[in-house]
């Protein structure tokens, strides 16, 4: 099999999931601008996987730069994870959104058709339903997104459907995950954002380590049984098997499928604390704030399609996601530079 390309690779996801297949035996080419992640990740992916593997600093978004390192490698499949991603920035900045999110997409739809690729993994999202009705979410429920970011995402998947029904020989497996969060095992490898983070976790451990003040939690006024958001967090290493895992069903599986990548069991973020609490043995301060514009009460996948057609299940629980997460920090607690 030629090289699996990843783009965004030292991001959070990407760096976990390129450990996973490189020790998996694949061959990986990572393409990253850096602009929400170190170069030093990648350094770690290789020291943690013990294997080498090119890696490019490059935009997606251009088209030209793009087209040379599939000329230079021999592509076989995509794992595209490229995209700004926080949804209370992209009600801030729309039109960043759309611009990146899309044309990084579209760019690399266009690399496939000039140079033969047929497989991608493309990186979806939860907030795909929005305010979905009923809980758990399958993949019939109506899309319903809510924010800029959600809708990026859906015009990313309708690109991609669209394009295997152009290409029937085409396989695009779009994974929707829900809340991904934690940390690799060894605790060289974690969530380390660019600037505030943006999700609860390592919000919370940098809390712990005293880099922020306290954490704020978005509304307490939800319907749920503690007045906070409830989401299925999965774990980064579950989710990262889960990418391995579609890229192995490309082969026998052609045209465009969506899968839910969950736990299917809801944590509220109140529920979260109280868990890093323990693990950490520290007491996290927060404040309850305002909701987030975009923002749902709950979101929790049923993750039966990938369990039946695809052969995945988490393996891993919320205690472990928390104790990965505090590992992580702990032993970086400025990041990784």
């Amino acid at each position: 099999m030629g090289s699996i390309l990843v783009t965004g690779g030292a991001g959070f996801i990407g760096s976990h999931t390129c450990v996973e297949l490189l020790n998996h035996g694949y061959d990986v080419v990572v393409v990253d601008d850096f602009s929400n992640s170190s170069p030093g990740v990648l350094k770690n992916v290789a020291e943690v996987a013990q294997r080498t593997f090119a890696h490019y600093q490059l935009d997606v978004c251009d088209g030209t730069a793009l087209d040379e390192i599939f000329a230079r490698h021999d592509i076989e499949a995509i794992i595209h994870f490229a995209a700004k991603k926080a949804p209370r920035e992209s009600v801030e900045k729309p039109v960043e959104y759309y611009t990146i999110n899309l044309l990084t997409t579209m760019n690399l739809l266009r690399a496939m058709q000039k140079f033969g690729v047929e497989k991608m993994v493309f990186s979806s999202s939860c907030s795909i339903y929005g305010n979905a009705v009923v809980v758990p979410i399958d993949e019939q429920t109506p899309p319903n997104p809510t924010n800029p970011y959600a809708r990026t995402k859906l015009m990313c998947e309708e690109m991609l459907a669209d394009s295997c029904v152009r290409f029937p020989t085409w396989s695009v497996l779009a994974l929707r995950y829900f809340n991904p969060t934690g940390a690799h095992e060894s605790g060289d490898l974690g969530e380390d954002p660019r600037g505030t983070p943006v999700n609860v976790m390592p919000y919370i451990a940098q809390v712990a380590v005293g880099r922020l003040k306290r954490l704020e939690i978005y509304g307490g006024d939800y319907p749920t049984a503690d007045g906070s958001g409830v989401r299925d967090y999965v774990h980064v290493m579950d989710l990262a098997d889960a990418h391995r895992v579609a890229l192995d069903r490309l082969v026998d599986r052609q045209g465009f499928h969506r899968y839910n990548i969950g736990t299917g069991r809801g944590t509220s973020v109140l529920e979260l604390v109280s868990w890093f609490e323990k693990v950490s043995g520290l007491q996290i301060p927060y404040e309850i704030v305002s909701r987030r514009s975009g923002d749902v009460a709950e979101l929790v996948a049923s993750p039966s399609r990938a369990a039946s057609e695809l052969g995945w299940r988490s393996q891993r629980d919320v205690e472990a996601m928390c104790a990965d997460a505090w590992r992580f920090q702990s032993k970086h607690p400025l990041g990784i530079a």
